[in-house]
């Protein structure tokens, strides 16, 4: 049985750099087959382009398995698009319908500078993981697994937060632009660990500080960033992340 196909009217941001004015370009795209992912359907697009001698549409993606978090553009106006839980390479195109208008446009905040089209610049995630998300461990043959005995449910709650894979739709989707969601999975996974205690103060307060310096917004609670998180991620974590900064801070202020 042949696979159903669709058609699909697309507007497609389009910007040439960093410092060029963008818009949105119309495109028609026809036979697309509901089998696809969301970025194949692009590359479909970036192919037609191709073959008429335009520019093709620039965007992010690696591993196309929801795991590297790579991906990531706005669909009408849902980061990473309308389905729960699901990365735009894992989107398929048997969730939207024959003729359908679909807007896509990329990741829009101030710490997300677009680089070109749908690509935009999320080094500032990197540089706040730089700042502390991390332990310092002497290295050396493998620890054994039970050497250091961790309760079931502090696991657990350290892998659902580790799930975080980066891709900035937490950020994207804040009306705020903030980075709460990303920074508190991070320093939740390691503070719920016997292995982050030692620098667990260090790291909290470090990692605000450089979320800050990076230009993100403050958590309102509008819980957009949970909506929208492939993996996701509870704001929980947020309330950890608050948590474990005013507990750094007060000690601060008593060493120093």
């Amino acid at each position: 049985m042949a696979a159903k196909i669709i058609s699909l009217n697309l507007k497609v941001w389009r910007q040439n750099g960093p410092d060029k004015k963008g818009a949105l370009e119309n495109y028609r795209l026809e036979n697309i087959s509901i089998d696809m992912s969301f970025l194949e359907m692009i590359d479909v697009l970036n192919e037609k382009l191709t073959v008429e001698g335009k520019e093709p549409v620039a965007f992010d993606h690696d591993c196309r398995e929801g795991i590297c978090g790579m991906c990531g553009a706005v669909v009408d106006g849902i980061a990473h698009g309308p389905e729960k839980e699901t990365t735009l390479c894992q989107l398929h195109m048997r969730h939207f319908q024959d003729g359908q208008t679909l807007t896509i446009e990329p990741f829009r905040a101030k710490a997300f500078p677009v680089i070109k089209d749908l690509v935009v610049d999320r080094s500032s995630l990197d540089i706040i993981i730089q700042a502390g998300g991390f332990i310092s461990v002497n290295t050396g043959s493998a620890p054994d697994a039970n050497g250091i005995p961790v309760p079931q449910h502090k696991a657990e709650q350290a892998m659902d937060a580790a799930a975080c894979i980066g891709c900035g739709a937490c950020v994207a989707a804040c009306p705020n632009a903030a980075a709460m969601l990303f920074v508190s999975a991070k320093i939740s996974q390691l503070a719920l660990l016997p292995q982050g205690a030692p620098e667990r103060e260090k790291r909290a307060l470090s990692m605000v500080q450089a979320m800050d310096k990076e230009g993100f917004g403050n958590c309102t609670n509008e819980r957009e960033c949970e909506a929208v998180c492939p993996k996701g991620i509870s704001i929980r974590n947020i309330a950890r992340l608050n948590r474990e900064f005013l507990r750094a801070s007060l000690l601060s202020d008593e060493q120093g």
